[in-house]
């Protein structure tokens, strides 16, 4: 069975009986905690932590196989460019230079460089894996309530809501193109040339567009008739009660945030651990 990417996953967990309220709070602090800091102590520890939640949360590395390759992708790709502008980057923020390689031209390979690369490189492998946990374990319509419960204008939530249930949708369609095209002789195999299976990608995306505008048009008119929109408030059918679940996974959050931002102050006073020094 074709898994679907950003698909809510409904099982029994500690993780899934959170409130969605719960799950965005600690999402919140969790990465804020994270992208504050530059210790690579501080951020490996908040990476065991969300693999383990991850684990917890029984999400099988097939569900979320895709969306961890686009995401290697995006991190080489991120870590190649920042060495391409910036090769002595390290070099100005831990203040010292220790030179492995000499490449060509500015180039070279410093300790500096690789420890500020290999941290930033944790950072994203803490983060990646509490945004999955969020996505995958939280319902859509839980979500928007939660998005709502911190101020956010219920429009504005439901339409990311929205957003969050046509991914399976679309991406079921886009299969279902794709197989009707193939039965006509449309080759989109690995075997076939990369122009190619662009070219013959388009065919399904520009009609796969077309659709999901004529069903926005459709879902917005439904909406309207109801009178989406009349009044300034709304109540929300699936909306949790805090439980002790719930405050527990808080005050865990908070501690590691709290830990994260006196580590930076008391400790390294500066965001950045420098072992150079």
């Amino acid at each position: 069975m074709k898994m679907k990417l950003f698909s809510y996953n409904l099982v029994d967990t500690f993780v899934h009986r959170l409130s969605g309220m719960t799950k965005l709070i600690c999402f919140l602090l969790l990465t804020f905690a994270v992208m504050f800091s530059y210790d690579i102590r501080v951020i490996l520890f908040v990476m065991f932590f969300s693999l383990a939640i991850l684990k917890i949360s029984l999400i099988k590395y097939r569900q979320i196989r895709l969306m961890v390759i686009y995401v290697a992708i995006f991190v080489i790709t991120n870590a190649i460019i920042t060495y391409l502008f910036a090769p002595e980057y390290g070099v100005e923020i831990y203040g010292t230079r220790h030179e492995l390689v000499h490449l060509i031209g500015r180039y070279s390979i410093t300790l500096e460089q690789l420890f500020y690369q290999v941290t930033k490189l944790i950072k994203y492998a803490s983060v990646i894996p509490l945004g999955i946990i969020f996505l995958l374990t939280t319902n859509p319509s839980e979500f928007a309530s939660s998005l709502n419960g911190v101020g956010v204008h219920y429009k504005a939530a439901y339409a990311v809501e929205l957003t969050l249930r046509y991914f399976p949708d679309v991406q079921r369609e886009y299969h279902d193109i794709s197989q009707a095209q193939q039965a006509r002789g449309l080759n989109l195999s690995s075997k076939t040339k990369l122009g190619t299976r662009f070219k013959n990608s388009l065919q399904i995306i520009i009609p796969l567009i077309f659709s999901t505008l004529d069903r926005i048009e459709m879902i917005s008119n439904a909406m309207d008739l109801r009178g989406f929109g009349k009044h300034n408030k709304r109540t929300w059918y699936n909306q949790r009660r805090m439980t002790r679940e719930d405050f527990l996974a808080i005050s865990i959050s908070t501690a590691i945030f709290l830990l994260t931002i006196a580590v930076s102050v008391f400790v390294n006073q500066s965001r950045f651990f420098n072992p150079f020094v």
